[in-house]
């Protein structure tokens, strides 16, 4: 299965000035995304997918490679869509890997790769359980419900079950065949999609199929300097 893994990285963000290119114990975020997937031991193609010249020659200091692309996408799925029709290399798989998740394990990716059922799979993402009020009560911690045959039923912030004592943590990686990759990002946003401010529920909205992956490794979203003080705090021995 002919795989590529894209990451979309924005030079602006609303909450850290120039995300992608803030450095963490000495390399930059970009930077500890692309080598963590350069881990994997599946075979794939790694690109970079940028709308950002800053980003794009940094990206060159390091040796990956990168596509730049229009500064008008409003979410990294675009982002993606638009790289990849740009490739003339054709592919079985691709993967939406965020450009803020600098302890991503690469492990998971292999284990998309591995599962993904390219007759029955639309689109694959993945979810770790969690039991830590704290972060089960985040709005910033994207939470997702399934079904008995792991297929997404709901995202959400915050339960309104008070009482609830344990949840699954998503994780912003997808994995798509291209055709729906295509297609979901010429859906109009939904209103569930504008009211939550997550772009999947316009997927679910349209009867997209997102089936979800458990796993057991950790990965931290990297969106404020909190984020990045927690990171160092609690995974210092994985940077």
């Amino acid at each position: 299965m002919k795989t590529i893994v894209i990451i979309p990285a924005r030079l602006e963000s609303t909450r850290l000035a120039e995300k992608p290119l803030i450095k963490i114990q000495g390399k930059s975020l970009i930077h500890r995304v692309y080598n963590r997937i350069k881990k994997c031991e599946s075979e794939l193609d790694i690109v970079i997918a940028t709308d950002s010249f800053k980003i794009a020659e940094h990206v060159k200091s390091f040796g990956g490679e990168f596509i730049l692309t229009s500064n008008k996408h409003i979410s990294g799925t675009d982002r993606c869509n638009e790289a990849l029709q740009s490739l003339k290399e054709k592919y079985d798989l691709v993967i939406n890997v965020q450009g803020d998740e600098p302890i991503i394990n690469p492990k998971i990716i292999d284990d998309i790769i591995n599962k993904f059922q390219l007759e029955n799979d639309e689109i694959v993402s993945i979810a770790k359980s969690i039991t830590d009020i704290d972060l089960i009560n985040d709005i910033n911690i994207v939470k997702v419900e399934f079904n008995s045959n792991m297929l997404a039923k709901r995202f959400y912030r915050k339960s309104k079950n008070t009482d609830i004592t344990s949840a699954f943590k998503h994780y912003g990686i997808y994995a798509f065949k291209p055709i729906i990759l295509n297609e979901i990002c010429s859906l109009p946003p939904t209103a569930n999609e504008l009211n939550f401010k997550l772009e999947q529920i316009r997927w679910l909205d349209n009867n997209y199929k997102i089936r979800i992956i458990k796993t057991n490794y950790n990965s931290v979203s990297i969106d404020t300097k909190e984020d990045i003080e927690f990171l160092i705090q609690n995974f210092s021995n994985e940077l």
